[in-house]
């Protein structure tokens, strides 16, 4: 077997060997990773989250993820863009969330720029950059997956443009492996042909 390729976990099924690393990672691959997400502030939150695992394992923040949601008020733009200097050093005081001066501060300022985007805006600006499946086979191991691509670079400065910090290609392609923009499970990993429409 390849190094890299899907393995089998408890239950028999093949998945991306990344997932069975911990159990929190089986039920996140299964059930959310790379499954279209909508929704301005459902968005907001995974750009959110992502710029926080700039330089982190992800486990460390999804373990984190309850706290985030907690000191940020669910990721709600509008109440996120209206956070005071109270607020920030409640946060920096947080155990919570990863206590990050700048992630922190670029959190609240991206939250106040897009609480002037028009409703549905942010959606549609993401889903713009993803790139049409059929042109991209399925990863068989590992090692054909990338870690930035021209989409990716292209929705970083598209981002960054528009006034948004912590969004670098590396980053920003995480995001599109999340939130469903591409599909990165491995050509036989369970959760590749269960994907539900875009």
């Amino acid at each position: 077997m390849s190094e890299g390729t899907a393995l089998a976990g408890p239950d028999g099924a093949l998945r991306c060997p990344w997932a069975l690393s911990t159990e929190d990672y089986v039920s996140y691959h299964d059930e959310e990773w790379g499954r279209p997400v909508h929704g301005d502030d459902a968005l907001f939150e995974r750009i959110s989250l992502e710029a926080f695992q700039s330089g982190l394992s992800w486990i460390t923040i999804l373990r984190r993820r309850p706290g985030f949601r907690t000191a940020f008020a669910g990721f709600r733009i509008e109440k996120v863009a209206a956070f005071t200097d109270e607020d920030r050093e409640r946060l920096l005081a947080d155990p919570g969330i990863i206590r990050n001066r700048a992630k922190i501060d670029a959190t609240v300022a991206n939250a106040r720029v897009l609480a002037d985007w028009a409703e549905g805006e942010l959606d549609e600006f993401i889903w713009s950059h993803a790139p049409d499946p059929a042109a991209r086979p399925a990863p068989k191991t590992l090692a054909d997956v990338p870690a930035v691509t021209p989409e990716s670079t292209a929705l970083s400065k598209a981002l960054k443009k528009r006034g948004l910090r912590f969004v670098g290609p590396t980053t920003a392609y995480a995001l599109m492996q999340a939130c469903g923009l591409v599909n990165d499970h491995l050509e036989t990993c369970v959760s590749r042909t269960d994907q539900p429409a875009r």
